[in-house]
């Protein structure tokens, strides 16, 4: 199933981060988190986690980030 990620790219952005910023807040590679975003492979749930915590996520609004259809 391929995911929208357009919410947490904007989050991302509001947060004043580049992707490559927060995959190394979150320890993963540029190219990792590209190809994530890019639904080649899934988030973890650590993933997730992680990313919730950098970009002050509520983790009850997981689901609109990493679930969006």
């Amino acid at each position: 199933m391929k995911f929208n990620y357009s919410k947490l790219l904007g989050r991302i952005k509001e947060c004043g981060l580049t992707q490559e910023q927060l995959a190394k807040a979150i320890g993963i590679s540029k190219a990792t988190l590209s190809a994530k975003l890019n639904n080649k492979f899934n988030f973890d749930t650590a993933e997730m986690i992680a990313i919730c915590k950098v970009l002050n996520i509520p983790t009850s609004e997981i689901h609109e980030y990493f679930f969006a259809v």
